[in-house]
């Protein structure tokens, strides 16, 4: 699943016609754990997008303090020379998963628990 070159609101689009799929398609099996760590991944994976599409420093730094971050806690970050992927891990604290459901993203195993219960 390629995410990188779309608009935000293809990317959401998409993510959710591929979580609805998936689980939909294995809902009768019991895959809770493995949807658990699919989840993380997912997360991290919406994290890494979203710091590579904050491409410059100035645009890093802003979107740090707007989520919350002190001024050199969010330079720091901002500056950093780690790659996407680790960086996703760093930013698991500040960009949580709480913000990455109002921006549109369902949780797999939300969704799942969901479509068992019925």
């Amino acid at each position: 699943m390629v995410i990188y070159s779309m608009s935000s609101a293809k990317r959401e689009e998409r993510y959710q016609q591929f979580v609805r799929g998936w689980v939909n398609y294995f809902k009768l099996a019991d895959m809770k754990k493995l949807l658990k760590e699919t989840d993380e991944w997912a997360r991290r994976r919406i994290r890494a997008v979203y710091w590579k599409q904050w491409k410059k420093i100035k645009t890093k730094y802003r979107m740090l303090k707007a989520l919350g971050l002190e001024h050199w806690k969010a330079k720091e970050l901002a500056c950093s020379r780690k790659g996407y992927w680790r960086m996703a891990q760093v930013l698991n604290q500040i960009f949580s998963n709480k913000i990455i459901a109002r921006l549109g993203y369902t949780s797999m195993l939300d969704y799942y628990l969901v479509v068992c219960e019925n």
